[in-house]
């Protein structure tokens, strides 16, 4: 029993050590990975598109 709260005594240590960000760090975090998102999206939806216009053409 004793490991246990030792454990669970520095899980609660290392989460007051965590710097968490602000709201305005985690906005424009957000927005980041939503745009490098709809980036991939649309590079995969072109590559998608152009092979399948590469097989159309050649079968």
């Amino acid at each position: 029993m004793k490991k246990i709260k030792n454990f669970f005594g520095g899980v609660r240590q290392e989460i007051k050590a965590v710097t968490w960000p602000t709201g305005k760090e985690l906005r424009k975090y957000t927005l980041t990975v939503f745009v490098v998102c709809l980036l991939f999206v649309l590079f995969f939806a072109v590559v998608d598109f152009g092979i399948d216009a590469l097989l159309d053409f050649v079968l």
